[in-house]
């Protein structure tokens, strides 16, 4: 499927455009081992014209023949480029922002960039069960590397401390893999789907 930059599409955008639309397809719990549990997923990365993408996952346990079982969560988010706002930018709550976005073309897009040639990043992903994360990181042409400043848990929410997560598009297909830790132990390999473009 060709990769084609929407038009309406706010200039601070452009480096994470080619992950909008739908993506589907197959992945396994834990380090894909064959005991692993598969999954099936769909993923969406929108725009509304605002400098931020809005992101959802939809995941369902699966056979391995890609039968689904039963739904196994949901996430949704938000995906920006990271830099400090500014008046212009709209919020907090319904605040609206200026008209005019504040990265106004791709010459303040590019003055953007960071010492090893890829743009900062910081991502928001909420979770059933009273889980925020708060990820930082980098977006650098079609890899993007995240790793948690902060995890938000409610008084009642399962136990969890950090995770990493890692996306990147290979032969036009989204690969990612999210590596998590809970208390009193280190990263380990939580999930890794292969995904492709449906629309």
């Amino acid at each position: 499927m060709p990769f084609e930059i929407p038009t309406d599409l706010t200039p601070e955008l452009v480096p994470l455009s080619w992950l909008i639309g739908e993506w589907e397809g197959r992945g396994r719990l834990g380090s894909g081992e064959e005991d692993s549990e598969h999954f099936i997923q769909h993923v969406s990365f929108t725009h509304n014209g605002l400098p931020y993408l809005q992101y959802r996952a939809e995941s369902w346990l699966s056979d391995e023949h890609g039968t689904k079982l039963r739904p196994l969560t949901v996430e949704t988010g938000f995906w920006a480029l990271e830099r400090e706002l500014v008046e212009a930018d709209g919020g907090p709550g319904l605040v609206p922002a200026e008209m005019v976005p504040v990265l106004k073309n791709a010459d303040d897009v590019e003055a953007r960039r960071n010492a090893d040639g890829g743009f900062d990043l910081s991502v928001t992903i909420t979770h059933p069960g009273g889980i925020t994360e708060l990820y930082y990181g980098q977006i650098k042409g079609p890899q993007i590397q995240l790793s948690t400043d902060m995890v938000m848990r409610g008084s009642h929410s399962k136990e969890y401390t950090a995770a990493t997560r890692i996306f990147g598009l290979v032969d036009g297909n989204l690969l990612w893999r999210w590596d998590v830790s809970t208390p009193g132990k280190s990263l380990e390999a939580h999930a890794s789907a292969f995904l492709n473009k449906v629309s």
